[in-house]
């Protein structure tokens, strides 16, 4: 069986929690191992983290996509893989599939990064073609708890 949503969120901090307590129900219902779930809802908080504070219009037109941000997960066998996507600027001089310049050790921003790609198996920055914006997405294999649960049933 698979499970898969979507969703499209306000770039405002508020959004942050409700992606992330809909990945943990997801996870829980369909049995996975309870510390596997909490490293994919760190590592999906840091990448919503990274759109509402990233994620504007690069014109920074009133109203327009750049307010928003899409969240997308997919859990297909043993594998769980989220996608985050903003309409922001993206990540200066990344080309897909490569990793942004690490921070140094002083630095403010981009921490969240390098915590996503310590917590997930498969890490991908990138930014959009065309439309414009940074794209982070991720997958784990998943762990599953004893007894049974929704993808087993």
């Amino acid at each position: 069986m698979s499970i898969w949503w979507s969703l499209h969120l306000r770039r405002e901090a508020a959004s942050v929690p409700l992606a992330r307590r809909l990945l943990l129900g997801t996870m829980e219902t369909a049995g996975v191992d309870p510390d596997v779930s909490y490293e994919l809802s760190v590592a999906l908080t840091e990448a919503c983290a990274n759109a509402v504070e990233h994620g504007g219009d690069v014109g920074g037109e009133a109203g327009g996509t750049g307010r928003a941000y899409r969240v997308t997960a997919y859990l297909d066998g043993e594998t769980c893989r989220i996608e985050v996507a903003d309409s922001g600027p993206g990540f200066p001089g990344v080309e897909r599939a490569s990793a942004p310049t690490a921070p140094s050790d002083d630095a403010e921003h981009g921490r969240g990064l390098r915590l996503i790609e310590e917590l997930a198996d498969h890490v991908q920055f990138g930014n959009r073609s065309g439309r414009g914006g940074a794209v982070v997405s991720f997958d784990k294999i998943l762990k599953w708890k004893d007894g049974p649960s929704l993808l087993m049933a």
